[in-house]
């Protein structure tokens, strides 16, 4: 017997990345009947994957109904903790493995990335392109598993911090101190660039979450 599900969309991989890009957002209601008309797909599938969504602590239940989690700021901290660290290997080990049509690559999405400056949710697809691919450039599978499930979390977020004024562009020269340390084939470098830049996104997200916690008050 032939798989009802071969040749349907992946109803996992939509969910999450309607998630990623804010369809849904922290505190959002998923309603099983209502994705399935979303996605065209059946509600058995819909019905699986926000199960699986719900074991990785990306989902949680409200009563009887499942809602987009949340991050705390204690959460918040951990989770930027252990992207430092697992990016600042990436960078390490991209600046000892990547080949040279790799770093080009970079070289090149910091170059055309400058024109998305004023479009903030283009702007954060771009970063995450270009913090793939330094992943990739890592040339280890078990780091780049553990550094898609960081960025899974990171779809949590209910915003970018590059909407903050200057973040963006401030963001892209620490993009080309990472490529710059990576192309020299300095992993202390390479390192300690990525590991700034986590910091700083980190920074300004702490500053815009505590105006906007004041504006609301």
């Amino acid at each position: 017997m032939s798989d009802p599900r071969v040749g349907h969309p992946d109803a996992y991989k939509l969910i999450l990345e309607a998630i990623d890009v804010g369809v849904y957002k922290p505190g959002d209601r998923l309603v099983e009947s209502e994705l399935a008309d979303r996605f065209g797909v059946s509600r058995t599938p819909i019905r699986e994957a926000l199960q699986r969504l719900e074991t990785q602590s990306l989902l949680v239940r409200d009563g009887r109904s499942l809602i987009v989690s949340s991050l705390d700021h204690n959460q918040l901290a951990e989770l930027y903790v252990v992207r430092a660290e697992l990016e600042g290997l990436a960078a390490r080990l991209a600046a000892r493995h990547a080949t040279d049509e790799e770093v080009r690559v970079l070289s090149a999405m910091v170059a055309e990335d400058r024109a998305l400056l004023d479009d903030p949710a283009a702007l954060s697809r771009a970063n995450r392109r270009f913090h793939k691919q330094v992943h990739l450039a890592s040339h280890n599978r078990f780091l780049v598993k553990q550094l898609d499930l960081v960025h899974r979390s990171m779809a949590l977020l209910a915003s970018t911090s590059l909407a903050v004024e200057g973040r963006g562009e401030n963001a892209l020269a620490e993009h080309e101190r990472i490529v710059g340390a990576i192309a020299d084939r300095d992993g202390d470098a390479a390192d300690d660039a990525l590991k700034a830049h986590i910091s700083k996104a980190y920074e300004t997200r702490l500053r815009h979450d505590a105006a906007a916690a004041e504006a609301a008050e």
